[in-house]
Order: structure tokens, then C-alpha cells, then sequence
């Protein structure tokens, strides 16, 4: 079979190092293998997703000359799909309208998963307004009982038992959109043919609500590749969030974006920078 791998920023904040070394390993692996890499862009978080931020990704991407496959695949052109996928769902009896803010949820929460403080379930026998926003949640047990007992591969970590329900019942639809990450990522990679999900090793946990969702919608199961993280000296990874430096800013300021590429590939990396040694999927219950 033919390795697809992919790269899938979201545009809402400059790339950084952490991207860069990502973007990389996802290349050169198709490279290597004789396979296609594909760039896809994450553009449906709301108005945090910004045209400029899209357009730099792919800049910094030819910069460090990294060539991709077809032209870059925009995941807000497949948000009718992502609703489809949604109604299916509904259909199957297996989703649940929710109104519970952040700040409900970890008020009632008693347990704590991959992404956060478990959902209690408030709302999945609730009678809800359906005229006012809602997300919609998996009756986790519910699917799992569909499904039966799953597996899935990851090169790195070996076989994996699915592990859905530490999660609890996972949002696929956020009230202003709807596809969650979890349901749009799930598709897309079905839809672009991805046989190697490669990505870090901080999405490995999602990968298991991931699995579910693929038996239950009947899409193929590719194989995944969780690498490390580029942390700083106190071990946190690199985040847009936290005002990383930006591969533009770099870019901009004259730095050989391939030898830059030259230096990641073997291991050398700016100063207070590493990989770090956590083999997350070895790790997973």
C-alpha cells in the first residue's frame, strides 16, 4: 500500500519549531518510502482561523523545502461532509445535545482524562432546547457497545487496545461549528486516503476516540505515528500559545530555512531545545 502521510496545522498563530520538525518527520517519511505527503489546513476554529496565518504556514513550509503533493487541502471546504458524518450519528442513536459550559463541567467532573476533566453526562438524558446552541456529545457507552473491543497501530508504540472510554462522551460538534477535532480530523484523513497518521506524541490518547469513530462510520484504519515533542528546558512542549518563536520571524529575518531543516533532521536544535524522551504510547493504559 502506498504511504500517504500529512501535515495539519491549524491557522491560528504562527508556526514554530515544534511545526517545523513535525512537518519533517510526516515528509520525509513519504519521501522515503516513495509515498505522497499532503499538506491540509485546519482553517474551521471560528474567527480564530485567519487567511494570513494559513498563508504563512504554507510559506514557511516551501522555505524549508518541503514540497507536498496536490495542492493544500483547506478543512473549511468540507464542513458540509463533517455535518453529514454528524447526522449519521444522530441517526444511529449514538450523539446527545449538551449545554454545559467549561466551567459546569469541572465544577461536576470527579474524574480527569487526555483532554481534560470528564464529562458527567448532565445532559445525556436531559430534555434540551434544540432551537437554543448546543454541542453534541458520543453516549460513549453506547458506541463502545456498538463497536466491541478495537485495536490500532502505532510504528513506534506497537498494537494498541482502543481506550475511547477514558475520555467519557467527547464532544463531535462545538456550538459554532460542526465538526469537533476529533470528528473532522477522523474524516479527513479518510477523505485525503492518509494510510500513516503522523503527528506528535501529545494527540496520541485521541487516537483511541479516533478508532471508535472510524468503526462506527465505516471508514478505513491507517496506521499511526505519534514522534516526540520538542519541549523546552522545563520539559513544556513548544505552543503558539505561550508566544513560541515563529518560523515567520525567523523567515523574515534572513535565516536559511534549509539549513535549518539540515540541523532539525540530525538532531541539532536551538539552544534550550530538545526532544523529549517520553514515549507517550508506551505509556497508555
Amino acid at each position: 500500500m502506498e504511504t500517504v502521510t500529512r501535515f495539519a496545522p491549524s491557522p491560528n498563530g504562527p508556526l514554530h519549531l515544534g511545526h517545523a520538525f513535525s512537518a519533517i518527520v510526516a515528509h520525509d517519511i513519504a519521501r522515503e518510502r516513495g509515498g505522497r505527503f499532503l499538506v491540509r489546513i485546519e482553517d474551521i476554529d471560528g474567527a480564530r482561523s485567519r487567511v494570513e496565518f494559513a498563508e504563512s504556514a504554507l510559506a514557511d513550509l516551501q522555505w524549508l523545502g518541503l514540497d507536498w503533493d496536490g495542492e493544500a487541502i483547506r478543512q473549511s471546504e468540507r464542513i458540509t461532509a463533517h455535518a453529514e458524518a454528524l447526522e449519521r450519528l444522530k441517526a444511529m442513536g449514538l450523539v446527545y445535545p449538551c449545554t454545559c459550559t467549561r466551567a459546569q463541567i469541572a465544577a461536576a467532573a470527579s474524574e480527569v482524562g487526555p483532554d481534560g476533566p470528564v464529562y458527567p453526562g448532565t445532559c445525556r438524558h436531559a430534555e434540551i432546547d434544540l432551537d437554543a446552541p448546543a454541542a453534541w456529545r458520543l453516549d460513549m457507552a453506547q458506541a463502545v457497545a456498538r463497536t466491541g473491543p478495537l485495536t490500532w497501530i502505532d510504528e513506534l508504540a506497537g498494537e494498541q487496545e482502543a481506550r475511547s472510554d477514558l475520555f467519557g462522551d467527547v464532544v463531535l460538534a462545538r456550538k459554532d461549528a460542526p465538526g469537533s477535532y476529533h470528528l473532522a480530523v477522523t474524516l479527513d484523513d479518510a477523505r485525503d486516503g492518509s494510510t500513516l497518521v503522523t503527528r506528535g506524541a501529545d494527540l496520541f490518547a485521541s487516537t483511541h476516540v479516533h478508532r471508535l469513530l472510524q468503526a462506527l462510520l465505516g471508514l478505513p484504519v491507517p496506521r499511526w505515528h505519534h514522534h516526540a515533542l520538542l519541549v523546552e528546558e522545563n520539559g513544556e512542549k513548544l505552543a503558539k500559545r505561550r508566544g513560541s518563536p515563529a518560523l515567520s520571524d525567523r523567515r523574515a529575518a534572513g535565516e536559511d530555512g534549509l539549513a535549518l531543516a539540515a540541523d532539525i533532521r540530525a538532531g541539532r536544535f536551538p539552544d534550550g531545545l530538545s526532544l523529549s524522551g517520553l514515549e507517550i504510547g508506551r505509556e497508555n493504559p
